[in-house]
Parts: structure tokens; sequence; C-alpha cells
């Protein structure tokens, strides 16, 4: 598989887990203020009324700082289309945010926390059960371990306790 360093890696809706970690070091090496927006999200400009109600500030009344965080958002956005194949496209295409497209993925793929809880639990017996299969030679082996790993970790449960 070719890559480029230009190019962000395309997702088409296999393999997230693998996809996500391409992405996350490449948008990191792009800027990484960009990552801040995808996972902190945009501080939007806004205004307070009288009243106390929030609303977006409309952009005749932008600051440079505005329009500067507005752009980093447009920019974050860009780099998760310019990833996705059409039918993920249309799964994030309604997101305001490159955090709400982020997000919505993560879900997708990965599930609620609930659901994150539940793969987390059964990969760590994996791990835990982890042996040697009969006729599996040692660079199979490794493959099945590293791929058990891999998963804990693109699930943020990067801490695994081994007990001797």
């Amino acid at each position: 598989e070719s890559v480029s360093i230009s190019k962000p890696p395309f997702f088409d809706g296999n393999n997230y887990s693998h996809w996500k970690a391409k992405m996350t070091i490449f948008i990191q090496a792009l800027d990484f203020n960009l990552w801040d927006i995808i996972i902190d999200g945009p501080e939007l400009p806004h205004i307070i009324s009288q009243e106390g109600i929030k609303t977006l500030k409309p952009r005749s009344s932008y600051t440079d700082d505005d329009r500067k965080k507005v752009q980093l958002n447009a920019k974050a956005k860009h780099v998760i289309i310019c990833a996705l194949n059409s039918n993920e496209f249309n799964r994030v295409s309604s997101c305001a945010t490159a955090k709400e497209m982020w997000d919505r993925l993560e879900v997708t793929y990965e599930g609620t926390n609930q659901v994150k809880d539940a793969k987390i639990n059964m990969l760590v017996r994996e791990y835990e059960m982890f042996s040697m299969k009969e006729n599996e030679n040692i660079s199979s082996m490794f493959v099945r371990f590293t791929n058990i790993i891999n998963s804990l970790q693109s699930l943020n449960n990067a801490t695994l306790i081994v007990r001797w």
C-alpha cells in the first residue's frame, strides 16, 4: 500500500483502529493545533446576550483571533473529509466541528463507552490467556499478540499490568 506524506490515510469503512492510528499521527505531524481542535473541540466565536443566552457570533463581527479559530476548525474538518470515502463522508458531513466528526466516527466504529469497556475486558482476557497455538509459528503468534496490544491501545487502554 503506497502512502504519501502530503495525503491523509484513506478510510473506506474497514479497519478503523488501523486508520485511526495512522490518521492521528498524520494530523499531529501536519499541525498539532489541528489535533487539539479535534480532541478538545474548537472555541467557536460567540456572544452572550443580556439575557445570558450564548449564540454564535455573526461572521461580520469576527475579530482576527475569531477568524483564526474558525480557520483551524475548517482545516481540521478538511483533513478528515479528505480521508473519507463517500459513505463515511455522508456519515459526518452534517457535523459542525472536526471534533464532532471524529467523535461520530469513534462511536460508529468503536462504540459507546459501555461498548468500549466490554471490548477492553474481552481483549484483556485474551491478553491474560495468551499462549502459542498448536501448529502456530512464532511470526503468526507475534502478529496475533501485537493485534491484541494495538486494539487495546486504540481503545485508550494503553496501560497493561503484567502479573508474574
